[in-house]
C-alpha cells in the first residue's frame, strides 16, 4: 500500500483511500480513541448519577472536562505546530490509558468517589485538549490532495462505528461490572497508541521560530480575519451549546424512558447510527454545491430533531430522532472541518484547530453543563425543548450575520 499521496491532482475514491496505508492506520487509531471516549462517557455519566443522583453533577462532568481545553487551547495548538504530530497523539493516548487504568483500579477496589472521578475526568480533558487539534492537523498530511472532504467523511464514519459500539459495550460492561468498562478503555487506548506509531504522513510545515506565524496566538488572528471560518466555528459553538441533550440521556434512560444502563448505551449510540449512514452517503457523493447553505440546513434539522427527542415518551421515537440528529450533525461536521482545514496554511493548522476544538468543546461540554443546570431548574424535558428551539434560532440568525458563509459554493 502506498505511503505517499495516491494522486496529486485528481480526487481519490473511497475504496482507494481505504487502501492507503497511512490513512488506514489513522482511521484505526482515531476510531479506537473514540471508542474509549464513548465508553468513558457512559461509565462516568452513569457512575456519577449512581453516586449522587444529581442532574447538576452530571452537568459538572462536562464543565470539568472543558476547563483544560479553555486553559490549554493555545499551548496545545502551538505544540501541534512545533512538534511531530503523531508523537503528540501517542503521548495523549498513553496518558488516557493510564487514567482509565486508575479508574478501573479504584472502582474495582470500591474506593471510587465523586472527587476521584472528577480528577480523572480533568486529566482526560487535558489529554483531549492536545490530542484533538493535533489529530485534525494530521489528517491533511495523510489525505491525498483533492480528497479531504471524502477523507473527512470516511474518518468520521469510522469514528462513528466506534461511537455506536462504544456506548453499547460500555453499557453492557458497566452492567456486568463497573471496572470492566474502564479496563476495556485501557486496552483500546494502548492499541490506538501503537497504531499511531505506524502512520507515515507527508512532511509537516513548521513556522520559523520568532516569526509572526510562530506566535502562539496566530490562530486567533487568522480566524478573526476570515469571516467564513469565524462564522463556521461560532455557529457550532452556539447551536450545539443550546441544543445538546447528551448530558440528559442518563435522566431520560432511567426516569423517562425507564430503559436502564443498557438503554442508555442504545440512546448514546443512536446519533452515531444516523451519522454513520450519512457518512456512507458523503463518502460516495461529496457535497459539491451550495455547501454553506447545506450546513445551515443541517443545523436547523439538528435543532428540530432535538425537540422531537425532548417530547418523545417512546423509546423507538427517541432513538429515531437521535439518529436524525446525528445524520444532520455529520453533514455540518464534514463541511466545517473541510472548510477550516482547506483555508488554513499547514504551519498554522494546529493553532487554528486548537481554537476550533475550544469552540467544539465549549458547545459539547459547556452545553452539557448548561443542560444539567437548566434540567435542575426546570426539568429535563423543558430544558431539552428550549435547547432545540434555541439551536434553530441561532442557525437562522447566523445566516443573516455571516452571508459570506451562507454563499460558499464549494470546498475543493
Amino acid at each position: 500500500m502506498p505511503e505517499q499521496p495516491i494522486s496529486d491532482n485528481l480526487p481519490v475514491s473511497a475504496g482507494a483511500l481505504l487502501g492507503h496505508r497511512a490513512f488506514l492506520f489513522f482511521l484505526l487509531s482515531r476510531s479506537l480513541s473514540r471508542f474509549s471516549s464513548q465508553i468513558a462517557a457512559v461509565a462516568i455519566g452513569w457512575q456519577i448519577y449512581d453516586l449522587t443522583g444529581s442532574a447538576f453533577d452530571l452537568g459538572m462532568v462536562g464543565l470539568v472536562q472543558f476547563l483544560p481545553t479553555a486553559l490549554l487551547v493555545f499551548v496545545a495548538g502551538h505544540a501541534a505546530d512545533r512538534y511531530e504530530r503523531k508523537r503528540v497523539v501517542q503521548l495523549c493516548q498513553l496518558v488516557e490509558a493510564a487514567t482509565a487504568l486508575y479508574l478501573a483500579t479504584i472502582t474495582y477496589l470500591g474506593a471510587v468517589g465523586e472527587v476521584q472521578i472528577f480528577i480523572a475526568t480533568f486529566v482526560l480533558g487535558i489529554a483531549g485538549a492536545f490530542e484533538s487539534p493535533t489529530t485534525a492537523a494530521l489528517l491533511p498530511l495523510i489525505a491525498p490532495q483533492g480528497s479531504l472532504q471524502r477523507a473527512t467523511a470516511i474518518s468520521s464514519g469510522a469514528a462513528q462505528v466506534a461511537t455506536i459500539t462504544g456506548p453499547a459495550l460500555g453499557g453492557f460492561a458497566y452492567a456486568v461490572a463497573p471496572h470492566l468498562a474502564y479496563a476495556v478503555m485501557v486496552l483500546f487506548w494502548v492499541v490506538g497508541m501503537i497504531l499511531t506509531g505506524f502512520i507515515r504522513p507527508r512532511p509537516q510545515a513548521i513556522a520559523k521560530e520568532g516569526t509572526n506565524s510562530d506566535n502562539i496566538f496566530a490562530g486567533v488572528r487568522f480566524i478573526r480575519g476570515n469571516p467564513a471560518i469565524l462564522g463556521t466555528i461560532s455557529l457550532d459553538l452556539f447551536a450545539v451549546l443550546f441544543g445538546g441533550v447528551t448530558a440528559l440521556l442518563p435522566i431520560y434512560a432511567r426516569d423517562i424512558l425507564q430503559a436502564g444502563p443498557v438503554g442508555l448505551g442504545v440512546l448514546r449510540a443512536a446519533p452515531a447510527v444516523g451519522a454513520l449512514l450519512m457518512t456512507v452517503v458523503l463518502a460516495r457523493h461529496a457535497i459539491s454545491r451550495h455547501v454553506g447553505l447545506r450546513m445551515f440546513q443541517a443545523v436547523i434539522v439538528f435543532g428540530l430533531a432535538t425537540i422531537v427527542f425532548a417530547l418523545s415518551p417512546w423509546m423507538w421515537l427517541s432513538v429515531l430522532s437521535l439518529a436524525v440528529l446525528g445524520a444532520a450533525d455529520t453533514i455540518s461536521v464534514v463541511i466545517r472541518f473541510s472548510l477550516v482545514q482547506l483555508s488554513t496554511p499547514d504551519e498554522m493548522r494546529g493553532r487554528v484547530g486548537a481554537v476550533n476544538f475550544l469552540f467544539i468543546n465549549a458547545s459539547n461540554q459547556l452545553g452539557q453543563f448548561e443542560s444539567g443546570l437548566t434540567a435542575a431548574l426546570f426539568g429535563a424535558m423543558p430544558a431539552a425543548v428550549l435547547g432545540g428551539v434555541a439551536t434553530v434560532a441561532v442557525a437562522l440568525l447566523w445566516m443573516k450575520l455571516f452571508p459570506s458563509l451562507r454563499k460558499v459554493e464549494s470546498l475543493e
